[in-house]
């Protein structure tokens, strides 16, 4: 049960990657600002094969402060999911696409359903309003209608962060963009597209900072950035950090679009064909939340120089 406590109960769905750093984000505010809040988190129960290592994270996040309730998002009805949320402030949606289609409705259907005061839908990426349906991810399409369903009404708030791409999945071997093995950056599209990145340790501390952010923010997107490049200047990234001369090669929108029609159900041909755009992927750094509230991010050199060796 949540805590019964007249402190606002903010509860975070998921401690994947970024649960791990909106969790930690949110318990390091609230250590210094005692009383702010109370945080709770929805696990998956217990499964027996496994209750040695969730036994132990279950014991981390109890020290840590934080109470745990148990769902698992993946088979639990709306109706159950908004039992839970029914006791919370405020709700964090760190459940991703992993999760499969139709859990981001749900979860939103569960926090209108609970009268949640205050939501916070995963929509940690791309500018869906901006890409508009029938992209490359039809996984967007959801994303969408997440975004339409929580503009339809007024009882619940929201609060939609916008983040780019994860910092790490622009150098994610799978992804092919910056191939080390073969000494090769690709272009998506084009040289000067851009890209907006932010690591989940950035979005975590953001986020956190967004939450107890007064005046209140609300009803809005919030746009974050650790950094906003062109693919361009990633090769030159790529260069300065190796000490070498990257092969640049470009992969046009039509040669990403065949290879999508060869393979459709490929999901990295899906965000190769997504991020080739030139519009809905990328936003100025200097409008940023982060810029703006003058909040140091990790830069896409930075993470390279700490991660690429």
């Amino acid at each position: 049960m949540p805590p019964t406590t007249a402190r606002p109960a903010i509860l975070v769905i998921g401690t994947g990657e970024l649960g791990a750093s909106v969790l930690a984000a949110l318990t390091r505010h609230v250590g210094e600002h005692p009383g702010a809040a109370t945080i709770s988190v929805l696990l998956r129960p217990p499964a027996p094969d496994t209750g040695g290592q969730r036994d132990s994270r279950s014991k981390e996040l109890t020290a840590m402060g934080i109470a745990i309730e148990h769902a698992d998002v993946a088979t639990a009805s709306a109706a159950e999911l908004a039992a839970i949320m029914g006791g919370y402030d405020t709700v964090i949606s760190c459940i991703g696409f992993a999760a499969g289609s139709g859990t981001q409705l749900k979860l939103a259907r569960a926090a209108l359903t609970a009268g949640v005061p205050r939501y916070f839908p995963w929509q940690f990426g791309v500018d869906y309003d901006e890409i508009g349906r029938g992209s490359a991810q039809p996984l967007f399409d959801e994303q969408l209608d997440v975004r339409d369903l929580l503009r339809d009404q007024h009882t619940t708030e929201w609060v939609i962060v916008s983040t780019g791409m994860f910092t790490s999945f622009l150098f994610e071997p799978a992804f092919g963009v910056v191939d080390l093995a073969a000494n090769t950056v690709h272009a998506l599209g084009s040289w000067d597209n851009e890209v907006t990145l932010t690591t989940p340790e950035d979005i975590g501390v953001l986020t956190a900072d967004i939450v107890f952010a007064q005046p209140r923010i609300r009803d809005t997107v919030v746009y974050l950035a650790g950094d906003t490049i062109s693919y361009r200047e990633l090769a030159d990234i790529v260069d300065r950090v190796r000490g070498t001369t990257v092969t640049r090669e470009e992969w046009t929108t039509e040669y990403l679009a065949d290879q999508l029609r060869r393979d459709p159900e490929d999901t990295m041909r899906k965000y190769r064909a997504v991020f080739a755009r030139s519009n809905g992927v990328a936003w100025p750094k200097a409008q940023s939340y982060n810029a703006s509230h003058g909040i140091a991010t990790t830069t896409a050199e930075e993470w390279a120089r700490r991660n690429l060796g």
